[in-house]
């Protein structure tokens, strides 16, 4: 009997949580009262929309009381409440100077003028224009985003100066489980190219997506899995070619569906030979070079930074009213060299004649490369039920096989692997007044390294993770509180405890299990000031846990020509012990205040931040050196030249602030001007520089638009880096110039274009302080790229 009242009262509190469906009609127009065409209109919390036609009408039905979001390029977003007795709604929009995004990252459909915390979301043409090889090139422009260039054959963003594992890289949602975070010499295996849109999260984004986006989220979104309905056949092909390498590029999207199911194929062919640079003196670069004669060597490229890459994605679904179901396959092979190993390079002396040097101990082109795959599948699970409390249930779920082999003269020298499981459920509601998503978020990985260049064992890394974020509106303010449990685990079984670099060597394998319970917690307020202004002010609290690379490395890091121990050893007189005890989470206190301007023609965005952070941790030089012929440490002072710096993770308080900002001027309806740049600083307790921190960086852009043509010019100067640390050198500045023309045209009732580009048109020598290797590898010098781009 208890049971039937109980089933009863469930059903009754859902009836009058469900309404009968309405149907709403309305209008969209400009403030001269011109109708626009191809808005957006969907209800807040539900992935299905209707647009307007060219008079700016459209039809939409609702189930129940709501929010309609209506949205249009260059237009500010409104967002309009509906009734489930309401027949008609007109809505005006209002001219944007900045483009208004939804960021699937933000977890509650947010745009990037309605976050609390700082996002730039690079979509579009100009996300076309500015797609290179590597993640970390495409987005160095952005204010407050570097890239650690490890040559152009990997470079991963850093944000705010932080990169490694405390910047998270996501493929629509999900981690991207490759090696990227480990090593600088390993690639991302994220496309820019057949990308969507990627959505840049500055500081901590930990709520969501884990401890270890402490620094910042990267997330690089596509159409993979296809969550709208697609009623006919449509899609993209570029070809693209790069003079400064020999580079070919083509890549294609294909999509389609009929009666609610969808496909989606995209696939992407890259090939390139070694790039060139401006005339290199190794005078300064290379330190073993004979005095007599170096000062007559230079160089016009960098060997064994080739590419040969090909991406495929497959991917379907099904999307109804109120479910979405897809699944997706993905395979990325890539075969890349490894600058800085490779190590003939061809020199001419000034009187014309060619010679050959050597930087280091190989016998020929190529000698030295990686062999990357990774296979991903991905699936996606949404429900939207007729419910005036549980607006959307959705379910992602991902599994990847990663492997990175290292091939030395023709032979596997080192193989890195990463098999991840990864899933996150969450349930989108609304509570009164209150709007937020809670949900569970579970990460696996079992990273494995084999070989001579294994310097972190092979580990098992959990993650389980319930977070909660809630906003409330109070009349023009919103306010946002966010908190995240979660419990970190790692699992090695091959820890090199101890050894002794004396008259006998001993090595004991040991396993070591350690779990941190990680806290974060974060207020926001969004004020909207009226007339296309607001600001916005983000609070956060953010643990991590030790990565495994942080805390168990231990061996020869070949890649940075450094020997790397981990915090859980310590030194003395040359022999290493394992003590990991005692080891504190690292803890970030993150302040965020940011000011917008989006109406009219004058927009602008400007973030201040500073972040104290207790035990962060970092690799600082020791006193001592890696014998590579007696493999063992000795005191400085006794190094030769085929001696290894020995680099240990420590910790130690640091303070990080600075200022980014961007703004955008349109002078008239054809001609824009685009100002950027950031400012940022690290500093330890005591005072001393971080290494490799990125130069600040100044800039300015110029659009042009006349009939059917796009001209653009960019100027960016990066300042000189003279905060250094120790053991470290510093960096001149430096300023890159960019053009480009584009013609738009119609080719048998396809939408074309064809570009012409040029980077760094003076052909300016630059070395990028936040490289491992930026004596040997500068940046290319000048490029000409030309492609065509067709859209049906």
């Amino acid at each position: 009997m208890k049971y039937s009242i109980l089933y009863s009262t469930v059903i009754a509190a859902l009836s009058l949580s469900t309404a009968q469906a309405a149907t709403i009609t309305g209008k969209v127009v400009d403030k001269n009262n011109h109708p626009i065409n191809a808005a957006s209109i969907h209800i807040h919390g539900k992935d299905k929309a209707v647009y307007s036609n060219e008079n700016g009408e459209f039809t939409i039905v609702i189930d129940n009381d709501g929010q309609l979001h209506i949205s249009k390029d260059d237009y500010i977003d409104e967002r309009v409440t509906v009734t489930a007795t309401q027949t008609a709604v007109d809505v005006t929009l209002a001219k944007s100077s900045i483009e208004t995004v939804t960021v699937f990252a933000s977890g509650l459909h947010k745009t990037n003028m309605d976050m609390a915390s700082p996002v730039t979301v690079l979509a579009g043409d100009e996300l076309k224009n500015n797609a290179q090889a590597t993640l970390g090139e495409t987005l160095k422009g952005l204010p407050g985003v570097n890239a650690t260039y490890f040559g152009p054959v990997s470079s991963s963003p850093i944000i705010r100066g932080l990169d490694g594992p405390r910047v998270k890289v996501l493929q629509n949602g999900l981690d991207s489980s490759d090696a990227s975070r480990i090593g600088a010499d390993h690639a991302t295996t994220n496309e820019s190219l057949t990308a969507q849109q990627i959505e840049v999260l500055r500081g901590p984004a930990t709520l969501l997506y884990g401890s270890g986006a402490i620094g910042g989220v990267v997330n690089v979104v596509d159409q993979r899995i296809p969550t709208d309905q697609l009623n006919q056949l449509e899609g993209a092909v570029e070809i693209k070619y790069d003079s400064v390498s020999n580079g070919k590029t083509a890549a294609f999207n294909l999509a389609g569906g009929d009666q609610g199911f969808n496909l989606n194929i995209n696939g992407l062919k890259r090939q390139s030979d070694d790039y060139k640079i401006p005339e290199m003196h190794l005078d300064d670069h290379d330190e073993h070079a004979d005095d007599a004669d170096h000062t007559h060597e230079t160089t016009k490229k960098i060997d064994n930074t080739f590419i040969d890459s090909t991406v495929i994605d497959i991917g379907a679904s099904y999307v109804s009213e109120h479910l979405t179901l897809g699944l997706s396959y993905g395979n990325v092979n890539t075969e890349y060299g490894i600058p800085g190993h490779d190590h003939e390079h061809d020199h001419e002396h000034e009187d014309g004649h060619e010679h050959q040097v050597a930087i280091a101990e190989t016998v020929d082109e190529h000698s030295v490369y990686a062999l990357l795959e990774q296979d991903r599948w991905q699936a996606l699970a949404v429900w939207t039920p007729h419910n005036n409390i549980v607006e959307k249930v959705e379910a992602r779920i991902g599994y990847t096989q990663y492997q990175h082999a290292e091939i030395e003269d023709g032979q596997i020298g080192t193989t890195f692997k990463n098999d991840s499981q990864e899933a996150r459920f969450s349930v989108e509601h609304t509570l009164g007044q209150w709007h937020g998503v809670v949900g569970y978020h579970y990460y696996f990985s079992d990273y494995q390294a084999l070989g001579e260049e294994a310097f972190t064992p092979s580990t098992e890394t959990r993650q389980h993770g319930l977070f909660l974020l809630e906003e409330r509106n109070f009349d023009g303010i919103t306010l946002e509180l966010g908190a995240r449990v979660e419990k970190y685990e790692l699992d090695s079984s091959d820890i090199d405890t101890g050894h002794s670099h004396h008259d006998v060597d001993h090595h004991e394998a040991s396993s070591y299990l350690e779990s941190f319970n990680n806290i974060s917690l974060s207020t926001g307020l969004v004020w909207n000031i009226g007339s296309g202004y607001s600001t916005s002010i983000n609070v956060t609290h953010s643990e991590r846990a030790p990565s495994a690379a942080e805390l168990l490395s231990n061996g020869l890091h070949i890649s940075t020509g450094t020997y790397d121990l981990g915090l859980g050893y310590v030194i003395e007189d040359g022999e290493v012990h394992f003590e990991p005890e005692n080891i504190k989470q690292e803890t970030a206190n993150n302040l965020d205040i940011s000011f917008r301007k989006y109406s009219d023609n004058l927009g602008f965005t400007v973030n201040f931040y500073y972040n104290r952070v207790n035990n962060f941790y970092f690799q600082q030089a020791t006193d001592y050196v890696f014998d590579q012929h007696d493999h063992e440490l000795i005191h400085v002072a006794m190094a030769d030249e085929d001696s290894a710096p020995v680099y240990q993770f420590t910790s130690q308080d640091a303070t990080l602030y600075g200022v980014e900002f961007d703004l955008h001027y349109s002078l008239t309806d054809e001609l824009s001007v685009k100002l950027f740049g950031d400012n940022s600083r690290i500093t330890l307790e005591d005072d001393n520089y971080l290494p490799r921190v990125p130069a600040n960086k100044l800039g300015g852009t110029i659009n042009w638009q006349i009939a059917d043509f796009d001209i653009s010019a960019t100027a960016t100067h990066y300042f000189a880096q003279n905060k250094i640390a120790f053991n470290e050198t510093s960096t001149a500045g430096y300023t890159l110039l960019d053009a480009a023309v584009s013609y738009q045209f119609n080719l048998a009732s396809v939408d074309s274009s064809v570009y012409l580009k040029a980077n760094n048109l003076t052909n300016e020598l630059a070395f990028v302080h936040s490289s491992f290797i930026k004596e040997i590898a500068p940046l290319p010098g000048r490029n000409i790229a030309i492609g065509i781009r067709a859209f049906f």
